[in-house]
């Protein structure tokens, strides 16, 4: 028993009412009843961890994040992180963040992981980091990959939150396992592989406004291409060096 988790879900399920979300999720199946596995999943918004949860209310699962040390620095949030048992990220000490979710997996848990980093502006895909398929294949678990799509609707980066009743539409798709039997470049080339068709086949099904921002340039919309949200990115990791030099 978790009763805080227990009470953030409820929570989360009555802002969803509120708020009119209309959810349709597919392949909760392949979320494991027990043991460890990493839940892989795209990163478009600030709410994926929210909708990336439900298809793991299957087996009533909860899932383990892992998240930026000033969130556990914060001293509303920070509490809370720690009594869900989410894992601290310190870019300073990266090697005990990655030992304490490697230790999870192999305590039977699911740790949630954005194997983009940061979110994409573009609502593409961006070049996926090793550290999922390295824990993977330490851990010796599963990787469960999961797309959402239409969460960029209600809370993305550079535009104004919708929080109130939009009625929006969110998918969520969870693929089949991946084992952990390939090397880590191979391993990570098909869990992208495995998310890109996740994400293809929910936006088959989804109905896109075209010229709108959440929309990807590919399919008609006004977002960044993949190229141009790079460079966008590199500036602003320029602009956040720069500022922590004169701090």
């Amino acid at each position: 028993m978790e009763p805080v988790y227990r009470t953030l879900i409820g929570l989360a399920r009555v802002s969803f009412l509120v708020q009119g979300l209309k959810f349709t999720v597919t392949g909760a199946e392949n979320i494991p009843a027990t043991g460890g596995a990493v839940i892989a999943i795209n990163h478009t918004g600030y709410t994926e961890f929210i909708y990336a949860h439900i298809p793991a209310r299957k087996h009533k699962r909860y899932i383990r994040y892992m998240a930026k040390k000033d969130v556990f620095d914060n001293p509303v949030s920070g509490p809370l992180m720690r009594a869900l048992r989410h894992i601290e990220v310190d870019r300073q000490a990266g090697a005990d963040s990655y030992r304490n979710a490697v230790a999870a997996l192999r305590d039977g848990e699911l740790v949630g992981v954005y194997p983009e980093a940061t979110i994409s502006r573009s609502f593409e895909l961006k070049e996926f980091k090793s550290g999922t398929a390295r824990m993977a294949i330490e851990a010796q678990v599963p990787i469960i990959p999961v797309v959402t799509w239409g969460g960029q609707r209600v809370w993305t980066k550079g535009h104004p939150r919708r929080l109130g009743r939009t009625n929006t539409p969110i998918s969520v798709a969870v693929g089949a396992p991946i084992p952990p039997d390939l090397p880590t470049g191979e391993l990570t080339a098909r869990l992208k592989a495995a998310m890109q068709a996740l994400l293809d086949q929910v936006q088959r099904d989804y109905e896109h406004e075209p010229g709108s921002y959440w929309v990807p340039a590919r399919l008609g919309g006004t977002a960044p291409t993949l190229e141009q949200a790079n460079v966008l990115d590199l500036a602003e990791a320029r602009e956040r060096s720069r500022r922590a030099r004169h701090n």
